[in-house]
């Protein structure tokens, strides 16, 4: 875990510290992640992750400036998806219990295919969010979205069904 977080840091701070060109940004994502770069995805960065390489992004997908993504539980974001500016991405939670409080309970966050989340959103360790759903800007997601969903608060709650005619 400390070589993968090192190794991030290096990384994200090369990303972070300059400007860099599309490409640019696309090579150092692929340096993080260990994959490669989708086909049409794009990033504002500041950028920053705990470990890189347990993120897997599908195509088309735009993160905005600021994000911070803790995927050592691992994080899928689906294809078409926005993500926006200071959305934090949670995966790891510690115990209750103060004698094994240090000890890491990872669970993956999934995040579907053209979901929009909006500015200052929180999503934490093991929620799934369906297809098409909106995140309110400012909400805290702490259970599962279903698709085409609205959900915003803190905790997030539904809103209203996705209006599909809009």
């Amino acid at each position: 875990m400390t070589f993968l977080s090192n190794e991030a840091m290096k990384v994200t701070a090369e990303l972070n510290n300059a400007y860099r060109t599309p490409e640019e940004i696309k090579l150092l994502m692929e340096r993080l992640t260990g994959r490669e770069f989708p086909e049409g995805a794009y990033m504002f960065p500041p950028f920053y992750t705990d470990c890189g390489k347990n993120l897997k992004l599908g195509k088309n997908v735009f993160i905005n400036a600021g994000c911070q993504f803790q995927d050592q539980g691992g994080v899928t974001i689906g294809d078409g998806t926005l993500v926006g500016p200071k959305t934090v991405i949670a995966t790891l939670n510690h115990h209750q219990n103060p004698q094994k409080r240090a000890n890491l309970i990872p669970k993956p966050v999934a995040i579907g295919k053209n979901v929009w989340i909006g500015a200052n959103v929180t999503i934490l360790p093991g929620v799934t969010v369906g297809d098409g759903a909106i995140i309110a800007a400012g909400a805290v997601v702490t259970k599962d979205v279903a698709a085409n969903t609205i959900v915003g608060g803190v905790p997030a709650k539904r809103i209203k069904a996705v209006d599909m005619d809009e």
